[in-house]
Order: structure tokens, then C-alpha cells, then sequence
């Protein structure tokens, strides 16, 4: 520490001496930090600037009085002052010790910034991404974010690489439940929210984590995704619906960004000049692995030469430094973009105030009593609630009436406490979710009998992220007794759906029903007994045509997090009205993939969708007035106002997501067919009403066109208001030229 605070000393007192290049062209860079950087970098030698780009995969080990052999090489690499970055090595203790070393005993004192995969939360889970997206509700998403902040920086971590800022459309890629779904519009909104959760307005403050975007695209060589990726992306693509949600992000001051797709079709001059991004940019994990594969370099080095002169200024792995050092002293790889790298790892350190106090997050009362604390639970338990979807409720099988003596829970998710834990779990210990029978059993009253079932397994097999997932397809035998509970009950309650890991990191799956024999299972119970209610645990959209026209109920109820067991209680008793809408198309068959709403005319969509994009139900009803404009024609630079009058014309007080599309539907290059660009959500008691209102700028009618420029063209626009991006109502207006 000592020699920190003399390192420290001796850069104020060099604050006058250099300018930072930067501040040329980023005027709201701190001029402090950026000469603060400038006299770091005299010092720095060319291997401790490559240590600054490098971040090495860490564990639990680091916190063991004996490390490992691996564990022990990185600490070494640390007192040399070669490592800037360690992901996934977490705790108060552990943080210290590392921290200790690289401020005490390398030669400069520069401290090693701690990054984790938290996704959906630290050590309490929340609803997965895509399931969190289904609330539309971008101040309790902002909330999750705060919290998610909260325990990591409790456990000495100051960066995370969240939020996912993609836009996937393919149900077979298993990292669509990463991101927050199809839509340009709804996917910036919850990128701006979780970035102001995380990073707060100041990196400083207490429990601020840096934020690093996402951005995934699934890989050209990918046989069965045929999802938006860099083969055949045109240029408007990648402006009108890949880029809105990393554009948003980079405006809420993202500090990182984590692309795997730099130089086939986003370049690091685009981030930096038409973004304005200063952060770094950080590779993912085998990006470069997998540009040889493609045949776009010969060997690592090449690789590594091509991703830092394309722009990317870290990369996690041991072989980036020692390679990088060769490149530099061959010239093939510039000192003047090393340095441009350093100064962009560093200012988010000297952001975070770790050269102020690189133990601020060092705190072990703080990570006892921060850790799933009890009001983390209950915002945990609230957004689950939040983001279940009704799909169908016929017959008034839900909810399920107080006065029902025997209910009967079947199936192989029914008391599965780990996957609603979903991938992506950082810290959350396994099996620690409240399972759906949990929930019933602590919900029911006494008066009400609770039968339980398997009914069949799910899998065989060891499960977990790094083990391929064997389905059961012939282990009929808990059949009978399913059977003869769900004849017993007045209610049965089937929770089907998927494994969490069958989606997350490097999975896809050519089919996308429900696996192995639970189709089967739920159409022996339905003989029996049609007062049915499906509960679906998923964490991508599945087919499941005979269900949806045959079963009653269904709610779509994701890998929910923690209290998944509770918030489904919640809704199927009745103590919560859903309020989810689906933040992506739900296909009839695995064939139609990729399928999304707002497709372009030409393209058109096959046999349509069996759930659509916004699509979700609640216990009561509401019923839309017409439409009206404040006028028919806008001219460029007006505003136009849009209302509809909402009623609750059920026997409950529910929300509704009053959505708004547009359409340019004379336009010099095709444009979807409708496009979000807005939403309310609204609260009504029954019998009441409200007028939802819709300012639409000139903004909402701007694209990426053939001119390379964002603008408006005149023409003819459609407006539709409506419950879901299929169910609504249309007026339209002419935008005329000044």
C-alpha cells in the first residue's frame, strides 16, 4: 500500500507534464484521470502494458491457503505486474489477498481489476434475461441490476459482463436467454435500465460495478441457426436492429463493451466516432479460436494481431501477452496501440477510484450481510411474478379457486430446485431455488390437499453446463402413479419445459418441443382429468401445438431465479394477476426459425406464429377504444399525439402493456412490417378506464437507409395500438417535407 500511495504522489505531481491525446476529441473525459494515465504510461514498461490487456480466468482456488500450481503461475504474473484483469475469483478475502499483492508487491502498484459472469445475479438469482424481459418493466429490471450490484460489489467485484445487448430471433440458439429478446426498441430501453442499475451516475459511490455490453451473434459456420449473423448482413441491418441496444447502452455510459463479431460489419471506429464510446473492448472468450476455424488467421499470433489492430484492447487467456510481445517487436502490432489499449483498462480503474482505495469493495461485514439478503428475496420473488406469462385460460380453470380441496402437481420440473436457478447462475449455491411444490405447500391453506407425481424423468444422466444433456425416452414407469393422482384431484397442475442447461454457452437444439416423454406424459394425465393447467419452465420458445389447442391453461413461466416456486404460486392462486407479455414469437414448428414480428414485407413469415411478440393474458379484461391523432399530417420537426381510451371490463384489477407500432409503408428501402416504439403499463381497478397517450417525434419515424444517414422520409405511416404486436387497431398520417 505504501508503495501505492508513493506511485499515487508521484503522478499528481506529474498532472501538468502531459496532455492526453483523447481529450482532442472526447471533451467530457476528466482531464485529471487522462494526465494521471499519461504519466502511468512513462512509466509502465512494455510487458507490464501488455499485462494490462490481459485477463486470466480465476476460481475459488485463489482464496485456498495452498493454491494450485495454475493459481500460484497468475499470482507470480501479478507481482510482475502482468495481469490486469481476473474474472470469476470472488469474495472479500480472496479480492484482498490478490489485491494485496498487486499493490504491494509489483513493482508499480497498479490494482487487478476483479470481473465476474453475473447475468441474472450474484448469489440471488433473478429471472433469466428473456424471462425478465417478459415484465416490460424497465424501472423493476433497473431494480434487479441495483441489487445484482449490490452483492457482487459486497463480494469484492467491480466489473460484470452485463447486460447481454442482443437482438436474437432464433429459438434454437441458447443464447437468446441471454439477451432480452427480438425487439430493437425493447431491448434498448432494458440495456439503458440495467447499465443505470449497475453503474449508477457515479462508478465511485458505494456499490457501483462497472458494466460491460454484450454483444453476440451466433457464428457464421452455425448449421441450424439461421439467425441474423455477419454472412449477408447489409449495412441497414446492423443500424436498424442490431445496433439500437448497444447504442443505448454506450449512451447510459457503458464503460466496456464485449463484441464477438469486431471487423464483419461493427468496427472499432464506428464504436468510438459515431458511438462516442471511450471504454475498452474486450474479446470474447474464443473469438480468436474461432477466427482460425474460419480460415481468417493462419495461427494464434495471427489472430491475436488481427483482433488488437482491429480494436479490441483485452483478451482473456495466458498466451495473449507472451504472442502480443512478439507482434510489438516485429512492428506488426504498434506501441501507439498498446498504449491507446492501457489508457482505456486504466481510466476505468481510476473511474472505479481503485487507485484511491483498491480495497473498497474488500469488506467481509458488508458480503454477510449484503448476500441474498431478505429484501433481495422479495424483489427477487416480485419481478419473477412480474415476467410469468398467461398464455391461455379457458374454461376459468385459473386461477385456482380458494375453495379447491385437492390439487395434484405433476411432472419432472415440479420439484426441481436447481433448474429455475437457470445458467448463468453466478454464486447461487445449487439447489437452492423454492420449488413449485414448495411454493404451493407454503401458499395452500390448510383445507387444500396437495398430491405430488414425477410422472418421467427428464434426464438421464449427469447434468450440469459442461455435460451434453441425454433425455429420457424410455422410462415410462412413473406414468401409472401421475395418472392415478391426477384422477384423484379437482386440479392438476403440469410443469414441463426444459433442463436450465439445455440453454446458455455453446448449445443448440434442432428441435425446440418439449424433450424426451413429457408430451406423452401430460396427454395420459389430460385423459383423466381436463381441468389442467400446463406450466411451462423454459428458457427459449418451445412448440407445443397439441398442448395449446388442447389444454385449458397454460402459463409461461421461464427459469425464474430463486423464488420461482413462489411467484408461480403467487399467479396460480390468484394472488398476483399476470402481467407478462412475451418479449419474443413463439413458432408453431422449429422449421419457421428464425421468426420475428417485425419482419420486412418481402421477407414475409410462414403460416404465421402460434404465441406473438407481446402476446400475454391476464384474470381480467381489457377492452380499446378506437384510436385518434391529434391531426392526419406531420411536418418534419412536429410532434404528434396519439390516445386510446383502456377499460378493465373484468372482475379485477389488473395491468395491461398498451404497445404502440409504426409502419413507413412508402419508403425508398423495405421496412417492417410494424415496429415497437412505444409502451405503457398501466394498473386499472375493475370498471375503470384511462386514456393512454403517445407522443410520436420525429425520431420514432427515422431510419438507416440507403443514404447512410439516419432520417425521416415523407410518406405515409401507419400507427397500431393495441395488447400484443398482432391484436390492434390502426389509424395513419402523412409526414410531408418543411
Amino acid at each position: 500500500m505504501f508503495k501505492h500511495l508513493l506511485v499515487g504522489l508521484f503522478l499528481l505531481g506529474l498532472l501538468s507534464a502531459c496532455q492526453s491525446d483523447d481529450l482532442a476529441t472526447n471533451s467530457h473525459l476528466d482531464p485529471a484521470i487522462e494526465n494521471s494515465i499519461d504519466s502511468l504510461l512513462r512509466l509502465m514498461t512494455l510487458e507490464e502494458k501488455l499485462g494490462q490487456m490481459t485477463q486470466y480466468r480465476g476460481s475459488r482456488d485463489f482464496a485456498s491457503p495452498s493454491p494450485g500450481r495454475e493459481t500460484q503461475s497468475i499470482l507470480e504474473q501479478i507481482k510482475q505486474g502482468k495481469v490486469g484483469a481476473l474474472l470469476n475469483v470472488s469474495g472479500s478475502l480472496a479480492t484482498r489477498k490478490v489485491q494485496e499483492i498487486a499493490v504491494n508487491q509489483s513493482r508499480l502498484g497498479i490494482p487487478v481489476l476483479f470481473g465476474y459472469e453475473a447475468v441474472h445475479g450474484f448469489m440471488t438469482m433473478f429471472p433469466m434475461p428473456l424471462a425478465e424481459a417478459a415484465s416490460w418493466d424497465v424501472e423493476a429490471i433497473e431494480r434487479s441490476a441495483r441489487i445484482m450490484a449490490v452483492e457482487a460489489t459486497s463480494a469484492g467485484v467491480h466489473w460484470t459482463s452485463s447486460p447481454a445487448v442482443n437482438v436474437l430471433r432464433d429459438a434454437r440458439w441458447g443464447h437468446l436467454v441471454r439477451g432480452p429478446g427480438e425487439d430493437p426498441y425493447l431491448a434498448s430501453l432494458i440495456a439503458a435500465a440495467k447499465i443505470k442499475g449497475l453503474q449508477g451516475g457515479d462508478l465511485q459511490a458505494k456499490n457501483t460495478i462497472a458494466a460491460s455490453a454484450e454483444l453476440l451473434l451466433p457464428p457464421i459456420a452455425t448449421d441450424i441457426t439461421r439467425d441474423i449473423n455477419a454472412q449477408g448482413m447489409d449495412e441497414q441491418a446492423w443500424e436498424n436492429i442490431i445496433l439500437p441496444p448497444l447504442r443505448a447502452a454506450i449512451g447510459a455510459g457503458v464503460v466496456s463493451v464485449q463484441a464477438s463479431l469486431l471487423g464483419d460489419g461493427l468496427s472499432a471506429q464506428q464504436l468510438r466516432e459515431q458511438l462516442d464510446f471511450n471504454g475498452f473492448l474486450l474479446s470474447t472468450e474464443n473469438m480468436m479460436g474461432q477466427w482460425i476455424e474460419e480460415g481468417k488467421a493462419n495461427d494464434q499470433r495471427k489472430a491475436i494481431e488481427l483482433g488488437v489492430n482491429a480494436g479490441y484492447d483485452m483478451s482473456l487467456g495466458s498466451a495473449f501477452p507472451s504472442d502480443l510481445l512478439a507482434l510489438v517487436e516485429k512492428g506488426e502490432v504498434s506501441k501507439k496501440r498498446i498504449d491507446q489499449a492501457v489508457r482505456r483498462v486504466l481510466r476505468v480503474k481510476f473511474e472505479l477510484g481503485l487507485f484511491a482505495d483498491p480495497y473498497r469493495y474488500c469488506n467481509p461485514a458488508a458480503e454477510k450481510q449484503d448476500l441474498m439478503h431478505r429484501n433481495h428475496i422479495e424483489a427477487a420473488r416480485d419481478i419473477a411474478r412480474k415476467s410469468i406469462v398467461l398464455l391461455k385460460n379457458e374454461k376459468g380453470v385459473l386461477p385456482i379457486r380458494e375453495e379447491t380441496r385437492t390439487i395434484a402437481v405433476i411432472g419432472p420440473l415440479a420439484k426441481d430446485r436447481d433448474s429455475p436457478l437457470g445458467s448463468w447462475r453466478g454464486r447461487a449455491r445449487t439447489n437452492s431455488g423454492v420449488s413449485l411444490v414448495e411454493g404451493l405447500r407454503e401458499s395452500l391453506n390448510s383445507n387444500t390437499r396437495l398430491l405430488y407425481a414425477r410422472g418421467a424423468r427428464l434426464t438421464v444422466g449427469k447434468r450440469g453446463p459442461n455435460n451434453p444433456l441425454s433425455f429420457n425416452e424410455t422410462d415410462r414407469s412413473g406414468f401409472s402413479e401421475a395418472v392415478e393422482i391426477a384422477q384423484q384431484a379437482d386440479v392438476v397442475i403440469v410443469a414441463l419445459g426444459e433442463d436450465c442447461w439445455q440453454t446458455g454457452k455453446a448449445v443448440k437444439m434442432e428441435q425446440i418441443g418439449l424433450p424426451g416423454l413429457q408430451e406423452e406424459l401430460l396427454q395420459e394425465i389430460y385423459k383423466v382429468n381436463q381441468n389442467l393447467v400446463l406450466v411451462l419452465m423454459n428458457g427459449r420458445p418451445l412448440t407445443f401445438n397439441w398442448a395449446a389447442d388442447k389444454v385449458p391453461a397454460i402459463l409461461e413461466a421461464w427459469h425464474l431465479g430463486h423464488m420461482s416456486g413462489m411467484a408461480i404460486s403467487d399467479v396460480l392462486l390468484g394472488r398476483y394477476n399476470p402481467s407478462g407479455k412475451l418479449p419474443v414469437s413463439f413458432p408453431h414448428d422449429p422449421s419457421q426459425c428464425p421468426i420475428y414480428y417485425n419482419h420486412l414485407e418481402k421477407e414475409g413469415m410462414n403460416a404465421g406464429v402460434r404465441f406473438p411478440f407481446g402476446f400475454g393474458l391476464s384474470y381480467t379484461q381489457f377492452d380499446y377504444d378506437s384510436p385518434s391523432l391529434s391531426r392526419t399530417q406531420m411536418q418534419m420537426g412536429d410532434t404528434l399525439q396519439l390516445s386510446v381510451v383502456v377499460r378493465n371490463t373484468g372482475e379485477r384489477e389488473g395491468e395491461e402493456v398498451v404497445q404502440l407500432y409504426l409502419q413507413d409503408i412508402s419508403s425508398s428501402i423495405p421496412r417492417p412490417v410494424k415496429e415497437l416504439k412505444g409502451f405503457r403499463k398501466i394498473k386499472l381497478a375493475p370498471g375503470a378506464k384511462e386514456t393512454v397517450a403517445f407522443e410520436i417525434v420525429i425520431e420514432d419515424l427515422a431510419f438507416y437507409g440507403a443514404n447512410r444517414v439516419w432520417e425521416a422520409e415523407p410518406g405515409t405511416f401507419k400507427v397500431f395500438v393495441g395488447t400484443n404486436s398482432r391484436d390492434v387497431q390502426e389509424v395513419q398520417f402523412e409526414l410531408t417535407a418543411e
